[in-house]
């Protein structure tokens, strides 16, 4: 009785994964509701009981949302749930780990990016218009959190925001609380296609990078850009586009190059993150990667740019590197 119980649960589990695969919300909020008590046993065994444990779950709900696309065994959901709220805890504690749940699990080509798996899952677009009805302050910290594949430490991003670490602990709890209301308010709303966006952002990056090799990056920015584009370290404006222009200039001219790795795009909020190749004869002219964190306008051009080398370097201080 016991194995046609467990078997009946699995079949149940299997039909609700596939249902949410394919789009169905109220699937997955069944799917979270029916191992909900095991997902909480597994924070509490690593967090304790508290504000920590909580906010893995919450963590863990929105991590599902993305990526149940990613289930191969449909049957084996409530492994992979707890899964996730295990190396979600053991994120939290190390404080300094990207979140990336599914490391352990058995997943396709291990060279696909984040950004496959966004284009793959079914609920992309709702989930990044709904990212669209939050407060900018809310905004960036999930999407770096939860989309970037470099920038994702609450130590990283408080630096971006020019916030202190525990301000950012507080607004990703409640940016996904907040998340979660209104991706219930709009479940049956119509989304725009989030992967076109990604794609056509790409795209921009390359030409970006290509254009300023040929020494055309002021024209780009006088084209595409806002005429208020202006650069920014966390909170603090450090000048407009001619600082922008110059220090992509020098580095060009230093022989620096920049190659994209993965590009997050929403109507606001876009980041590009790059590895920075260095010339043979100066390999530590600048840190070994960036990313450029715009800010974009009712117009959709680039209004504030913040960028921020994950491995930082001594001249950091300086003018950042384009």
């Amino acid at each position: 009785m016991r194995w046609e119980a467990a078997e009946a649960a699995r079949i149940e589990d299997a039909a609700l994964t596939r249902a949410a695969q394919s789009g169905e919300v109220a699937a997955l909020g069944l799917l979270l509701e029916r191992h909900r008590a095991g997902m909480r046993a597994v924070a509490l065994s690593i967090l304790g009981p508290g504000p920590d444990a909580d906010d893995v779950m919450q963590e863990a709900a929105l991590t599902a949302l993305r990526r149940i696309g990613d289930v191969r065994d449909p049957g084996a959901v409530g492994a992979w749930l707890r899964m996730i709220v295990r190396n979600a805890g053991r994120s939290l504690l190390r404080d300094t780990v990207a979140s990336r749940p599914l490391d352990d699990l058995d997943l396709p080509a291990a060279d696909a990016g984040p950004e496959q798996w966004l284009e793959r899952n079914a609920l992309r677009d709702w989930i990044w218009e709904a990212l669209e009805e939050l407060t900018p302050a809310l905004r960036m910290p999930l999407v770096l959190r939860h989309f970037t594949t470099r920038v994702t430490s609450y130590e990283h991003i408080a630096k971006v925001c020019g916030v202190p670490v525990g301000t950012v602990r507080s607004r990703l709890s409640q940016g996904r609380a907040k998340l979660a209301a209104v991706l219930a308010a709009t479940a049956d709303a119509s989304h725009t296609d989030a992967g076109r966006r990604v794609r056509a952002s790409r795209r921009e990056a390359r030409e970006t990078l290509a254009s300023a090799e040929a020494g055309h990056f002021g024209k780009l920015l006088t084209e595409r850009w806002s005429p208020d584009a202006a650069l920014f370290r966390g909170r603090d404006r450090v000048g407009g586009r001619d600082v922008l222009v110059r220090g992509m200039e020098g580095d060009i001219e230093a022989g620096v190059r920049q190659r994209l790795v993965h590009a997050v795009a929403g109507k606001s909020l876009v980041v590009w993150e790059m590895d920075i190749i260095n010339p043979a004869e100066a390999p530590d002219h600048c840190p070994p990667s960036v990313a450029w964190l715009m800010t974009l306008d009712d117009a959709g051009r680039v209004h504030r740019l913040r960028l921020f080398h994950p491995r930082p370097v001594q001249a950091l201080d300086l003018l950042p590197v384009m």
